[in-house]
């Protein structure tokens, strides 16, 4: 019946067009947003249309605005895309903004082996099992936090030693726990790479033919927040997208802000998806999607 509900959906939806005067950005609050501070203060035209950029609290809300057409270009989990793709949602991935937010950290001393991880069966969950069966390791996961908010006010109050945050929740924590540390980066398997392509930004198959000039922007927008932290800083916090001394430079360095096209890090991708199937089949979908997912273009 729920998969009945959502061709519906899409029956309804699937003809709707972008707008005549301004081209649809949602982006989802958190690291992808710094990747589009640049859009928020001083927004791009593409083939003559204004992109107007959408915060989103939460990929459920970048979701339903894919779904029912209110968006052209979304950012969100490249699980959650590839999910909605593979349910018959028309998009291609056009690239990845982010290549590295989470982190697992533990407290000098700390004896307590568990690791405390937000977000079961999602990338969070996927990336710390991957890098804990690399290293042979077999501690207790406890999910009872639901945010990397959550877990970051755990460890403030020394509830808990060890746990999977993500930026800039971990800066934050480094920077007033300094028997914190960082344990390791589970954004990329080894040292070398541009890592797991986590967070993808897609388009509506309407922006196939401006791809070229959308990574052109895409790329400069990356530019714009790595080359100028505290101008970047500036523009979210009068946003109020982050509340003041949340955002440092080093967390922006640390989320490793680089945009690459889907054919640039066509390998990445694939190996990101491949890895999601392996641990978590039902997070995309229940199957690979095929290859016009990051391949498509006119």
């Amino acid at each position: 019946m729920k998969h009945l509900l959502f061709i519906l959906i899409l029956l309804l939806t699937g003809c709707q067009s972008s707008s005549d005067k301004e081209i649809r950005a949602v982006v989802l609050r958190g690291p992808s947003v710094m990747a589009f501070a640049q859009w928020l203060e001083q927004p791009p035209v593409i083939e003559g249309k204004r992109v107007a950029v959408t915060v989103a609290e939460s990929p459920d809300i970048v979701q339903a605005a894919l779904i029912k057409g209110e968006a052209d270009i979304a950012v969100l989990p490249t699980i959650s895309a590839a999910n909605l793709y593979n349910k018959g949602v028309r998009l291609e991935m056009a690239g990845c903004p982010i290549w590295g937010t989470l982190y697992l950290v533990g407290r000098t001393g700390g004896n307590d082996s568990t690791i405390h991880i937000f977000g079961r069966g999602t990338t969070p969950d996927i990336l710390t099992r991957h890098y804990l069966s690399n290293e042979g390791q077999q501690p207790p996961l406890n999910y009872v936090f639901q945010t990397a908010g959550e877990i970051t006010q755990g460890l403030m109050a020394k509830k808990i030693n060890r746990a999977v945050v993500s930026e800039p929740f971990l800066t934050i924590a480094l920077r007033k726990d300094t028997t914190l540390r960082i344990i390791a980066d589970l954004n990329r398997a080894g040292t070398s790479g541009m890592g797991f392509a986590q967070t993808a930004i897609v388009i509506t198959p309407g922006l196939s033919a401006s791809r070229d000039t959308l990574d052109s922007l895409l790329a400069e927008s990356c530019r714009f927040a790595n080359e100028r932290p505290e101008e970047t800083i500036r523009i979210l916090e009068d946003k109020k997208l982050f509340a003041p001394g949340m955002l440092t430079p080093e967390a922006i360095r640390r989320c490793r802000l680089d945009y690459k096209s889907s054919q640039e890090a066509q390998a990445e991708i694939d190996t990101f998806l491949r890895l999601i199937f392996q641990y978590e089949p039902k997070a995309i979908g229940g199957q690979l999607p095929d290859a016009r997912f990051i391949t498509s273009r006119p």
